[in-house]
């Protein structure tokens, strides 16, 4: 199967870089019935950073106003799928440097025969990002 890079909408939260933080906010958006596409969440500071990608976006914010949450968003991504192969995250972020697009974070795993990707770029940078990557 080919590779599939889509641009995809997320949003962050910050919360106390604490036990269980995440886990509470997780179950919300569960219980809710928030489907996420991809979670990424690490620390920064005494905080924690939870960046969600939802599907969709609207019942995403309202969970997010309801329980008060400082979001910040929606910011720009990408979220590649693929065949797993050696190489196959090099590939992407040497395409992307050789265009001399800087690349902020990259979250990568691997399933199965599948890989899938989290890309983050520069916000001035995601028009030519989504060009160059054939972004759908």
């Amino acid at each position: 199967m080919a590779e599939t890079v889509r641009q995809v909408e997320y949003f962050y939260i910050e919360v106390p870089n604490k036990l269980g933080e995440g886990a509470k906010v997780l179950q919300l958006l569960k219980e809710a019935g928030v489907n996420l596409v991809a979670f990424s969440g690490f620390p920064s500071g005494r905080r924690a950073q939870l960046d969600f990608f939802p599907a969709d976006a609207a019942a995403f914010k309202a969970v997010a106003k309801a329980n008060r949450w400082k979001l910040v968003g929606p910011k720009r991504g990408f979220l590649i799928q693929g065949d797993d192969r050696i190489g196959a995250i090099a590939n992407l972020v040497g395409k992307l440097a050789a265009a001399n697009i800087s690349v902020i974070a990259v979250d990568a795993v691997s399933v199965g025969e599948r890989y899938g990707a989290l890309c983050w770029v520069a916000p001035r940078d995601v028009k030519k990002a989504a060009t160059l990557l054939e972004a759908v």
